[in-house]
This record gives C-alpha cells, structure tokens and sequence, in this order.
C-alpha cells in the first residue's frame, strides 16, 4: 500500500502474489467458511467449532448485483459528490464463499451478473486527514 494510504480494518484482507485475498477462518471438522473470522462455527449440523485461519479468493462469480443510485446511511462513508456503483454478490465458488462487495466499474451500468471477477484494493473514502482509505472490491474482468 501506498504511504498515504490505511485499510478500512486491518486485517480484514491481504495483498498476496497471486492476488488479493480476504482473511477468515474455516471450521477444521465440516469446513465451513467465515468471513470475517469467525472465533466459533455456527453451522448447526456440525459438532465441532474448532477453527483454523483461512485466505479466500482472489476470482470468483458476480451472483446477482445493483446498482446504488443513492449515497449509503451514516455510519457509511464516501467521497463527495456521490457517484453511483454497482454492489454485488460474489460466488468464491473454490472457496465456498459468497461476499458482498462493491463492484469497481467506469460505467456501473456495464456490469453483469454472472460475469467472472477478481478482488481488487480501492479506495473507498478519504479521511478527515486526507489519508486514502482502502478495501477489498471486486472488478468484472
């Protein structure tokens, strides 16, 4: 990252060789993933809840998506003037994984669902520092 530059949560994602990933966790007995991490499995058929660290992505599926026509409530932040985006949901299907993530586009309107993505590092807002915040989006590729 960029000297000027700060993750939304720390932790939350890792810049790696091959990609862009997001830390979370899989439950060591059924294998069911978390993201963000989660301290126990909450899936109900399982009797385990011991937990290891898990990496997820960085390529997936655009499920289904929208596009944000209007600026997101407070506690939400965002450059102004607001300018629309698409959001949408991710299959990680290698992962087992489906996220929620704003989708990197010039034009929001040129998204399509079902399109293969990849996550990406991008800006989000900035602070009242002028420090650029980032977080994990994804780009249609």
């Amino acid at each position: 990252m960029k000297a000027r530059t700060r993750p939304v949560v720390e932790g939350l994602f890792i810049e790696t060789e091959t990609g862009l990933r997001l830390s979370g966790s899989r439950c060591k007995t059924c294998r069911t993933p978390y993201f963000p991490a989660a301290a126990h499995c909450h899936n109900p058929g399982c009797a385990g809840s011991e937990m290891e660290p898990a990496q997820f992505g960085p390529r997936g599926t655009l499920w289904s998506h929208t596009i944000q026509n209007f600026p997101p409530p407070t506690p939400s932040k965002y450059d102004a003037p607001f300018n629309p985006y698409a959001v949408g949901v991710v299959d990680l299907t290698q992962d087992g994984l489906r996220v929620l993530a704003q989708i990197v586009a010039d034009d929001p309107r040129q998204v399509r669902s079902g399109a293969e993505v990849e996550l990406v590092l991008a800006p989000l807002y900035r602070d009242e520092d002028g420090v650029e915040v980032v977080t994990w989006k994804a780009r249609q590729l």
